[in-house]
Formats: C-alpha cells, sequence, structure tokens
C-alpha cells in the first residue's frame, strides 16, 4: 500500500543571476567516479546547512540565461541511521545480467497507453518520464557533467512518442510499423539541484543525479505521478519497473522489471538488464491506494545508469537509481508547482 507520509517544505529564500553556462561539456553516459556503497557507507549525516545548499538549485533558460536559487528547508527530519547498506559479493562488468530480459513494446495500443506513453526521449541521448502536463524528470547528467553543461543542452528538445502511419494505405519509405517516431518539444527551462555540482559535493554525488525539464507547451497526455520510495522491504516482491529508449534497440521502446538488491539512504543497487539510452528513466511501483481497492503507479526513483562504484576498495558495477526521498519530492514537487502548498504530502 503507498502510504501518506508528511513532507518537508522547500521555501525559496532567494533568486539571483548568474553568468550562461557555456555548454561544452561532453554528453557522457558511464561515470566512473561516483561514491558508491562502500563510500556512501562513511558519509555523514548531512547538516541542515547542508541540505539548504545541496537542494538549492541552478535553473537554465532556453535563451542560455542561469539562475541560483537558495532555499531554506523546513521540517526535514535527520536520519541517523542514513546510508546503511548491506555487503554484496564483487562481480564484473556487464549490462545483460544472464539471460537479456528487457522487452520492446511494439504494439500500439500498449505504446500509446498509460503508462508506457509517459516515457519521453531527451534530444541529448537519455530518456525521461512526463510528471505534469508540462514537466518531465530525467537524470542530471543527461544535462550536466558537474562541471559544465552538455553539448546540446542549450537548445533542449523533449520527444513525446507517436506511432508511424501508413499514410494513403501504404508505406512511406524508411518507416517501419510499430515502431515510434517522436513529436519533439522545446524545453523552457531546466533545475538541477546544486548537491549534482563538483564544487559543492566535492566528487560526483550519484545521490542529486535527478533534473527536472519544464516543456514550452502543455502535452495532453496522461502522466506519472511521484511517490516517497518505499524500502526494499515494503515493495512487493523488491520489484520495480521502468521504460526508456536503449540505444542498442533503436527507435523501440524497452521495458523492463527486475528485483533491486541493495539499498542506501538515496540509492538503489539492482541488476535491472539496462543499456545507455535508458538513463533518466522514470522507475515505478504498483501498489494500492490507501482504503481503496485500486492500484496506482507511481514514479519512486530516477534510474542513474549502468555506474562503477567502490566496492571493497575495487572499483565495480552495478546499475543504480536515485530515491525519491520526502526531500527530493519535496524539491521536485516544487519546481512543478513553484510553491510548496501543493506538496505538503506525498
Amino acid at each position: 500500500t503507498w502510504h501518506l507520509k508528511k513532507i518537508p517544505q522547500i521555501v525559496r529564500e532567494r533568486t539571483f543571476s548568474l553568468d550562461s553556462p557555456k555548454f561544452e561539456a561532453k554528453p557522457k553516459l558511464e561515470l566512473n567516479t561516483v561514491c558508491g556503497i562502500e563510500c556512501q557507507r562513511r558519509l555523514p549525516v548531512p547538516s541542515l546547512s547542508d541540505l539548504k545548499n545541496l537542494l538549492s538549485y541552478e535553473t537554465v533558460f532556453e535563451n542560455g540565461t542561469r539562475t541560483l536559487t537558495e532555499v531554506n528547508v523546513l521540517g526535514a527530519v535527520l536520519d541517523p541511521a542514513a546510508n546503511i547498506t548491506t555487503q554484496r559479493p564483487s562481480r564484473k562488468k556487464r549490462q545483460i545480467y544472464g539471460t537479456d530480459s528487457r522487452f520492446s513494446i511494439y504494439d500500439k495500443r500498449f505504446m500509446t497507453n498509460f503508462p508506457f506513453n509517459t516515457a519521453v526521449k531527451i534530444s541529448t541521448g537519455c530518456s525521461g518520464i512526463l510528471v505534469s502536463p508540462k514537466h518531465v524528470l530525467t537524470a542530471a547528467h543527461c544535462l550536466h557533467n558537474g562541471k559544465d553543461y552538455v553539448k546540446g543542452s542549450k537548445r533542449l528538445r523533449v520527444g513525446l512518442m507517436k506511432t508511424k502511419s501508413r499514410g494513403n494505405g501504404r508505406k512511406r519509405k524508411g518507416t517501419s510499423d510499430g515502431l515510434p517516431s517522436f513529436q519533439w518539444t522545446r524545453v523552457k527551462s531546466t533545475h538541477i539541484p546544486k548537491g549534482w555540482f563538483k564544487g559543492v559535493s566535492g566528487d560526483i554525488a550519484l545521490d542529486y543525479d535527478y533534473a527536472v525539464l519544464e516543456l514550452k507547451r502543455p502535452h495532453k497526455r496522461k502522466y506519472m505521478e511521484l511517490g516517497i520510495s518505499p524500502t526494499i522491504k515494503m515493495m512487493p516482491g523488491s520489484m520495480i519497473h521502468f521504460s526508456g529508449f536503449d540505444n542498442d534497440r533503436s527507435g523501440q521502446l524497452v521495458y523492463r522489471f527486475c528485483s533491486i538488491s541493495d539499498e542506501s539512504n538515496d540509492l538503489f543497487y539492482q541488476y535491472c538488464d539496462a543499456e545507455p539510452g535508458s538513463t533518466g528513466s522514470g522507475i515505478y511501483l504498483r501498489l494500492k491506494e490507501p482504503n481503496k481497492k485500486k492500484w496506482k503507479r507511481k514514479i519512486i526513483a530516477v534510474y542513474s545508469g549502468h555506474q562503477w562504484v567502490d566496492i571493497n576498495g575495487e572499483q565495480q558495477d552495478y546499475n543504480v537509481a536515485v530515491r525519491i526521498t520526502p526531500l527530493k519530492y519535496a524539491q521536485i514537487c516544487f519546481w512543478i508547482h513553484g510553491n510548496d502548498g501543493n506538496c505538503t504530502q506525498g
């Protein structure tokens, strides 16, 4: 069951202009220097002033201008048991674990209907998910490498799926039935938490690998709501689901589900089969609504991709997702609604 939780408040304190970014960073689909499982265990619980710094955010507008918004955090519960993970044996590098369990969605009835139609393509090569009539949730590293915004993020676009039609009963040259084409929409603004930037977090911290894009024009599709990420024990079969546009299956929407193997306070570590391109996908669960017989899907994490992390002093690999904690829920909800009044419970 989805459990309602009281959400901390993110309150805007002040916003000021920054120099326009250079937009010269190379897009990077694999991050090699991240704080992994072992590193997470050693991290201290962030203080309130740390949280205010990490959750302050940059906004980049379509004309290339940039602002920094400083925030205050009210009602945050600092968890002294944060970042505890269980010990796991080391593994060798692979992105497909054993039998490839991904499904390519070809049927138009599925592809253009909920929940699959919430998956979108980002013009920098990643995936994302619709979270409001005008907003998309994705991974921060699809847009920013920790030091600068990536090439192509200045004129960022989001591709919403539409199926290719035959037109006049004949198949148009160069198209294939059942594969999605995209209706591209310009991005009006982009929000990225300061916790993602190297100057704030020292090394790249995957905990803050998420971003929200505001579209220039609203869409009329069903979107997926945010949810607070439960612990592994509270998930049916520890199973998660997500869909994205994996590079090795060009032009196809790829769906997968798998169980989570490990967790820290901010991250899920799992062996979901995924290739570059699916990074930024929204990971969701299907749980019962409180006091109702209805089931509801909600986004509980953002897929950060295939990452190298430190385990027992060695670099090992996992597929990693950033959990939507109450604090991140408050921030993302604030970005979507522009105030904290709509974000008191989640």
